[in-house]
């Protein structure tokens, strides 16, 4: 049986720290502790600060849209190997409304710009675990501690925790000792659902160990390009 995934859009796939560094620097003239990636905004910014930084992201027509990804090569190969392998695969999001188009169709268009064709793309605000449980999913891939906690809590599905910064130690501690595993690049993610389908088809549920899905070596055969439809042009 193929994989069921799902995929967290921002922090993931999306450079949204960034995006929202130059909101930040557009409503008040200045960075964020650009110098001290470790602290969140919450600890930088007083509340009126970060909520003045929010309300320029919700005036700004199809803001989504114009976030860097990550590593844009991964994107399409998770498109390409979710094709070759018949994963389904949902992108999850929280992302408030903007001025433009709904946030669902800028992250589509989004998704479609970095190689993955027709995206499932699901605007839920509530708990990853109950989505996770409602959709069956295998395995979630999340930058957010409380949200893989939410997952393995709530359903049979495993997570994977995106840190991209090496000051996150605790959390990847606290991660591994809840069963979550832990990563610092999408391409390691991606690599992890390789191994994960070989062995999930005879240990599914909450008998998978970590150690068989972090094993390495990754077959590095291109796949063949899928039939791609034209991009979209309209925002």
């Amino acid at each position: 049986m193929a994989l069921k995934i799902g995929v967290d859009v921002d922090g993931v796939l999306a450079d949204f720290k960034s995006g929202f560094t130059q909101a930040v620097r557009a409503v008040h003239g200045q960075d964020i502790g650009a110098d001290d990636p470790a602290s969140s905004w919450s600890d930088r910014l007083t509340n009126r600060e970060l909520d003045a930084a929010w309300k320029h992201i919700g005036r700004s027509a199809n803001w989504w849209t114009t976030l860097q990804a990550y590593e844009k090569p991964q994107v399409k190969r998770l498109y390409e190997l979710s094709r070759e392998r018949r994963w389904e695969v949902f992108f999850l999001t929280k992302r408030p409304a903007t001025a433009g188009e709904p946030v669902q169709y800028q992250t589509q268009w989004w998704l479609e710009q970095q190689g993955f064709v027709m995206p499932s793309v699901l605007t839920v605000p509530g708990s990853r675990g109950e989505l996770s449980n409602a959709l069956r999913l295998d395995i979630v891939l999340d930058d957010q501690l409380i949200n893989c906690v939410e997952v393995v809590s709530a359903s049979t599905a495993k997570a994977i925790l995106v840190l991209r910064s090496a000051a996150d130690a605790a959390q990847r501690d606290h991660a591994t000792a809840r069963g979550i595993g832990t990563v610092a690049r999408l391409e390691e993610a991606v690599d992890v659902l390789t191994r994960l389908e070989e062995v999930i088809e005879h240990r599914r549920g909450k008998l998978l160990r970590l150690t068989d899905w972090f094993k390495s070596d990754r077959e590095d055969d291109a796949l063949p390009p899928p039939q791609q439809r034209p991009s979209l042009d309209r925002r």
